[in-house]
């Protein structure tokens, strides 16, 4: 099939803006908690009728301060309350919010402000202020900085006090479907990252839809929702937006590291999050059952959960025998595992690189399914997705409802709908190369089933050519093998050589605790162990799996364990995860000739 569309569920209103959610939930619903924020260690709700007293607070400071409607705004934090409260107050006042991710340097910090034109900043820490300081004459533009660690939404509160409401009501009406909502700057795996502008019409089209398609999953005063994503990046303010248009009660957890802590406090029904957070889910529970001589158990309950899942998929579905095994673990063993993700939850929805499909069958196995999705910046973050009644397990899932999917004539995946982005800004050239007629060319590869499922091969910029003339695209052995609990990032190469080889670092969490059981010096590294022949065995098996999934000419001959991670300080990936294989080639050069040099 080379196109695919689903009607809209969904109505964009022409001359409504984002700021109307706050204010039909705090009048249809002015006693729901939409909101949850950590209040001396404990998640305390806060109301719609509370939230949009906040909102009208923090926005009237903003209008005291002088933010213009149209005013570009920097929003520097990591993911908590305040985020959310304050994105909702910059549109109140009628400007434009710019996400900055909080580990942003100072060189992209002065790049993101100077060409989106920021008059004004909200940062969260003293890193952060000291970061734009540093780069301050370069921003002509920019009056004002608040930091939400010394008292800056308090600041904003304060100077607003005397700003009446009407002042508000009349500035939170200006903006119209076709506005500027944000402007998102991509991760930039290549070259100056580029501002997606992404208007009020792009996240009605994004978020309604897809509420009104997943409704079971986005029930109010019943369903909950955990935000650990980065809220700089669009995927998490999909989560934000989607989650004030249905209501339901958003939490924000800051630090990942305390994520199965917050999850079980929190106990969220919906968790939206990437791959590497299921996988380290599954990776976690495999070696804890092993640490405490429980593998065996495990690896044949995980077995019995793959198996019980894709026989949900065949005429028959899963056997009698296949039924009691899985009633037995889901007492033994799914229980205990659903309840490291919060206990409440029975869905998941997964972006941001595929999840793999063993992966998928497990979790949908033992009752917590993860529906899996694709998108870009330019897409206002998802475009497909699985629906929850009809999952296939593999694919990225239909076109959002209201928006095309066609596969071009070289397999390169175009979009089109109302919740594309409207250009880049101050970007003509590009505008003009990404969209072409109406249609956004998404430089991924991908294809349609007879259902109009999409399943992502590659992207056309990432295809390799060996010097066999043959075109590999590295995505599906790269997640194959990055599955492996040891693995933490896998780069292929080969463009231009004689076969496919790959760089492989390895997960530093893991590799203490493979280390401790294989009999290895206390405080070994992967430094230390990259050349040891049972660590290179056990990457072998990670490989081996990883080649089932590829022709022979497409599979890793040759791969080098690196000494050292691919981190976001060094520029080999982006805060949203994705490798800048540019950078990566260039610093690790010497590693990859070692591949070929025998």
């Amino acid at each position: 099939m080379r196109e695919f569309s689903l009607p809209a569920l969904y109505e964009v209103p022409a001359d409504g803006n984002l700021t109307d959610l706050i204010r039909r939930n705090a009048a249809q619903h002015p006693e729901v908690a939409v909101m949850s924020r950590k209040v001396a260690g404990a998640w305390t709700d806060v109301t719609a009728k509370e939230f949009l007293a906040e909102v009208r607070s923090a926005a009237k400071g903003l209008i005291a301060a002088g933010i213009a409607p149209g005013d570009r705004v920097a929003l520097m934090s990591r993911t908590r309350y305040e985020w959310v409260l304050l994105d909702f107050a910059i549109w109140s006042a009628g400007a434009v919010t710019v996400p900055v991710y909080e580990t942003s340097s100072p060189e992209q910090v002065s790049w993101i402000l100077e060409d989106s034109g920021t008059v004004a900043a909200i940062v969260e820490s003293g890193a952060h202020v000291a970061a734009v300081e540093s780069v301050r004459d370069r921003l002509p533009l920019l009056r004002e900085i608040w930091q939400i660690d010394d008292g800056g939404v308090e600041a904003l509160v304060t100077a607003g006090a005397g700003v009446p409401d009407a002042t508000v009501d009349e500035r939170s009406a200006k903006a119209r479907a076709d506005d500027p909502a944000t402007i998102v700057y991509t991760s930039g795996t290549t070259g100056r990252p580029k501002g997606c502008v992404l208007t009020h019409r792009s996240f009605f089209a994004e978020c309604g839809n897809a509420v009104e398609r997943l409704k079971p999953l986005f029930r109010t005063n019943d369903c909950s929702v955990l935000l650990f994503l980065p809220a700089a990046h669009v995927f998490g303010r999909l989560v934000e937006v989607a989650a004030v248009m249905a209501p339901i009660k958003l939490g924000c957890v800051p630090d990942v590291k305390n994520l199965t802590e917050e999850l079980a406090s929190f106990r969220p029904t919906l968790i939206l999050g990437v791959p590497r957070v299921f996988e380290k889910v599954y990776n976690g529970a495999r070696s804890k059952a092993r640490a405490d001589g429980k593998g065996r158990i495990f690896d044949k309950a995980a077995g019995i959960a793959i198996d019980y899942s894709r026989a949900l998929d065949t005429p028959r579905g899963p056997s009698l025998g296949l039924r009691l095994g899985h009633m037995v673990f889901d007492r033994l063993v799914y229980g205990k595992l659903r309840a490291v993700l919060g206990g409440r939850g029975e869905y998941a929805i997964s972006g941001g690189a595929p999840l793999g499909e063993r992966l998928g069958h497990f979790f949908r196995g033992i009752g917590f399914t993860v529906l899996e999705g694709y998108g870009l910046t330019e897409s206002c973050a998802a475009t497909s997705f699985n629906p929850w009644d009809r999952q296939k397990i593999g694919t990225v899932g239909q076109p959002m409802p209201g928006t095309v999917v066609r596969i071009a004539d070289d397999g390169e995946v175009l979009l089109h709908g109302d919740h594309l982005f409207s250009g880049y800004w101050n970007n003509e050239a590009a505008t003009a190369e990404a969209l072409k007629d109406g249609w956004f060319h998404t430089g991924d590869i991908g294809t349609l089933d007879e259902d109009g499922y999409l399943a992502i091969t590659g992207r056309k910029k990432e295809i390799l050519v060996t010097a066999g003339g043959k075109n590999v695209a590295p995505a599906v052995i790269e997640d194959r093998i990055r599955a492996h609990a040891l693995v933490a990032e896998c780069m292929v190469v080969g463009d231009g050589r004689p076969f496919v080889g790959a760089l492989i670092t390895l997960d530093e969490e893991f590799l203490g605790r493979w280390a401790a059981d294989h009999g290895k010096p206390a405080g070994s590294t992967a430094a230390s162990l990259r050349e040891d022949p049972e660590l290179q065995a056990e990457i072998q098996r990670a490989v081996d799996d990883g080649n089932a999934a590829v022709s022979k000419a497409e599979s890793v001959r040759k791969f080098r364990i690196l000494g050292t991670g691919f981190t976001e300080e060094a520029g080999h990936i982006t805060p949203s995860l994705k490798l800048k294989r540019n950078v990566v080639a260039k610093d690790f050069a010497d590693e990859i000739e070692a591949i070929y040099r025998s």
